[in-house]
């Protein structure tokens, strides 16, 4: 996970728009904040992206 990836879902977080586990609601919202290498990541790598949610932490 880049540095990219982990501000882009931090900023994602800080709009306190979605339950950060509704992956589909985060990937819109990416989307419309032009965070496309977001949208990306989650479609392949959901697994890193749990667990970075859960402990802060990249795998």
């Amino acid at each position: 996970m880049t540095e990219t990836i982990k501000n882009q879902i931090l900023a994602v977080r800080d709009t306190g728009e979605t339950n950060m586990f509704d992956i589909r609601t985060v990937q819109y919202i990416a989307n419309r904040e032009c965070f496309f290498e977001l949208v990306l990541y989650l479609e392949d790598h959901r697994k890193e992206y749990t667990h970075f949610i859960l402990t802060g932490e990249a795998e």
